[in-house]
């Protein structure tokens, strides 16, 4: 039974069904053509939807009765959206699951709520996407096909799909968070926990809806967490220790991550996989960095006072200084990206002698130093100087 059970987790056709489900059919052909299909079996409803007819300059124009008609070129799949609710709740619940929103949440939690909590959210994310990244390039599972799925997304299409690593960072996320506060803040935890499987949920259906995933990808990312932040939970506040008080934790967190990004199982063809895990690992190691220089320094930017904390009201003044922390640092984040990587991407493309073109980015050598350095720069800037210029702002 679970040799029939399995392989029926991967047929794209299970996501194409749940696609029309939320009200998003691929059409192929022109609506015209005897032949058209929608998804499996839907191109008599896409009739009544919309009728295409090709322009003169080969593209597509229509008309729609209900629904809508996405192009993406000739010779492409396009798609018709007839439920805009699903549309946009997916859309953006795959926008959550990007590396530039945790890029820009987890600092968000470092000025803003508790460093305590940031320090494991960082580092139980840096081990999750890492794992979940090179099992991708080791497993060699594609992607669904389309047709019959509808591909909402184009940059990661040339990566492997097993496991989902949006489904495993939202997870990951969502519980490091609850796990990290049921203890150190009062709240209900019945309603952190609908939180946090909301979050993960949504995230995780995202993924087939955009059809960038199978059911079994997705399933497979979300055990693969939860069996990693089970074995690694019982030892989150001695490693949490380690990194604040060792002396060697600067040489740590800086030679061994990028080791493990130059060392990223390798492929026959070109992926983002490599130069996206090579980020997340240096912004892990920027924002450890940053953790001990601020510990050393006496700088720990954490509430004080008997535990369990009060969870602070949101009053209007609180919200202003929330939302002028995360301007002033995000600023300085994007200065730092723009000034870091250019720098590096002279250096490195000068040191190999070669020129800096989309060619030379895509090489190893070139690759990961220059990302290493660039979001390095940013974990340890977004830690260790962004607060220190909060202080100076007086927005601490």
């Amino acid at each position: 039974m679970m040799a029939y059970f399995i392989p029926s987790l991967q047929d794209p056709r299970l996501v194409a069904s749940f696609q029309r489900v939320c009200g998003l059919f691929l059409q192929v052909e022109d609506v015209g053509s005897t032949n058209n299909s929608c998804g499996n079996g839907a191109g008599a409803d896409s009739e009544q939807v919309l009728r295409t007819r090709p322009s003169m300059n080969g593209q597509w124009r229509h008309t729609a009765e209900e629904g809508s008609l996405h192009l993406q070129g000739q010779g492409k799949p396009r798609y018709v959206v007839k439920n805009y609710f699903f549309y946009y709740l997916f859309r953006f619940a795959a926008a959550l699951g990007q590396e530039i929103f945790y890029i820009t949440f987890l600092p968000s939690t470092y000025w803003n709520f508790d460093p305590y909590v940031t320090r494991r959210l960082v580092g139980v994310w840096a081990i999750v996407m890492y794992l979940g990244q090179a099992s991708k390039d080791i497993i060699k599972w594609p992607r669904p096909l389309s047709p019959p799925v509808v591909k909402l997304e184009t940059r990661v299409d040339a990566e492997y799909g097993m496991p989902s690593t949006h489904a495993m960072a939202a997870t990951a996320i969502s519980f490091t968070f609850l796990l990290a506060t049921m203890y150190r803040y009062k709240y209900s935890f019945a309603l952190g926990l609908m939180a946090s499987v909301l979050m993960s949920t949504l995230v995780s259906l995202s993924r087939l809806y955009t059809g960038m995933h199978t059911v079994l990808d997705v399933i497979c990312g979300i055990l693969l967490t939860a069996v990693l932040m089970g074995l690694t939970y019982p030892f989150w506040n001695i490693l949490d220790d380690l990194q604040l008080t060792s002396p060697l934790t600067p040489l740590i967190a800086v030679v061994l991550p990028f080791l493990m990004s130059y060392n990223y199982p390798a492929l026959d063809h070109y992926s983002p996989t490599r130069g996206d895990t090579t980020i997340i690992l240096a912004v892990a190691s920027g924002c450890t960095v940053g953790f001990w220089m601020n510990y050393q320094y006496g700088q720990t930017y954490e509430p004080t006072g008997p535990l369990p904390f009060e969870v602070p009201s949101i009053t209007p003044q609180v919200a202003l200084m929330a939302i002028a922390r995360f301007l002033v640092g995000i600023s300085i984040l994007v200065a730092t990206r723009l000034i870091v990587k250019t720098i590096s991407l002279k250096v490195v493309c000068a040191w190999f002698h070669v020129p800096d073109d989309m060619e030379a980015r895509k090489r190893l050598e070139i690759e990961v130093p220059y990302k290493f350095a660039t979001y390095s720069s940013i974990g340890f800037v977004a830690t260790a100087i962004v607060p220190l210029l909060h202080q100076y702002l007086k927005l601490l």
